[in-house]
């Protein structure tokens, strides 16, 4: 049992991405198995975000209110994000229809969109503070829940949305998923205290829903590339700006966090590269060109790949300080 353990720990991401990728390609080409993949799509689709919001309401139990402090990081990484996102708004707004406006859009997404739910799991992980990822996480979804109904029709003129249709669109995927899972864990913790100490034993599930919510966010990352259309010359442009993306915000997150010691370079680099993809596909399908949705399933998959070599690193950083503990 302590082997099994100590091969999910360690292999847990890869895993992850593989499984998800594998059984979708499965249903997808497999003669017998391809009329149940709409079935499946369907039940990934609808599971995914309840595992999400599962697993952050076992972290969640971890954190006390007291914790979410805004750090003087989280400043430099939203106004990062929201002046980034500003001016990549107003070039692709100039910018006419074809391949280099949707290469735009893709950038602009990767930009804006809020640290994935998840981030505070690997954070945690590798060793950084779990409650400032979590404060950040709750900030990055409110600049996005404002600023984007402000500029989309900025970028997307003939889209029409208003700006309140707009917010409450996006603050209802938020807030079941982000906020609700918090709003309960403090309920608990106050209001029913040993129902918060059972809770508090089971918490290391977390990272095990962390697993399986991305093997289905793999699944529907691979579903989302497959079904946009694009060509794979188009794909791979997308896959150039989402990796570039995806490399200058893990280095400018530790950047930023970096002269606040190692603890705060670790978790700023996890809350400004660490993305909610699936949101991200949600953003380009339903507000800009529905191809750009495929920057958020690549974007999935290199965050991954750089979230697993991190691990990596971390666990041979200890192994190495073991013998002389």
């Amino acid at each position: 049992m302590k082997d099994a353990k100590t091969f999910l720990d360690t292999w847990m991401l890869p895993l992850a991405l593989t499984t998800g990728i594998t059984v979708y390609l499965l249903f997808r080409f497999v003669p017998f198995m391809m009329p149940s993949e709409p079935a499946i799509s369907a039940f990934a689709k609808e599971f995914q975000p309840i595992a999400v919001a599962c697993m952050l309401f076992l972290q969640y139990n971890k954190v006390s209110p007291h914790d979410i402090k805004i750090q003087k990081w989280h400043i430099w990484l939203l106004a990062l994000q929201a002046i980034g996102f500003v001016l990549l708004a107003l070039i692709t707004s100039g910018m006419e229809e074809g391949i280099w406006k949707i290469l735009m859009e893709c950038a602009t997404l990767c930009i804006i969109c809020p640290t994935a739910a998840a981030a505070g799991v690997i954070t945690d992980k590798l060793g950084g503070s779990l409650s400032h990822t979590i404060s950040y996480t709750v900030l990055s979804n409110c600049l996005a829940a404002i600023m984007i109904p402000l500029l989309i029709p900025v970028i997307n003129s003939t889209d029409g949305a208003t700006f309140g249709y707009s917010f409450l669109k996006i603050c209802k995927r938020v807030f079941p998923l982000l906020i609700f899972p918090l709003l309960l864990a403090w309920f608990i913790r106050y209001c029913i205290k040993p129902l918060q100490h059972f809770l508090m034993r089971y918490t290391f599930l977390a990272f095990y829903l962390w697993g399986i919510s991305l093997t289905f966010a793999m699944f529907l990352a691979t579903r989302a590339l497959l079904n946009s259309g694009v060509s794979v010359s188009g794909a791979m442009l997308i896959g150039i700006v989402s990796f570039a993306c995806t490399l200058l915000q893990f280095y400018a997150g530790r950047k930023a966090g970096k002269p606040y010691g190692k603890i705060e370079s670790v978790t700023a680099g996890q809350a400004l590269g660490q993305k909610n993809t699936g949101f991200l596909i949600w953003l380009g399908y339903s507000f800009l060109t529905p191809v750009t949705s495929v920057s958020g399933g690549l974007y999935a998959i290199f965050q991954n790949l750089f979230n697993s070599w991190e691990l990596h690193e971390h666990d041979e950083e200890i192994e190495a300080k073991g013998p002389r503990a």
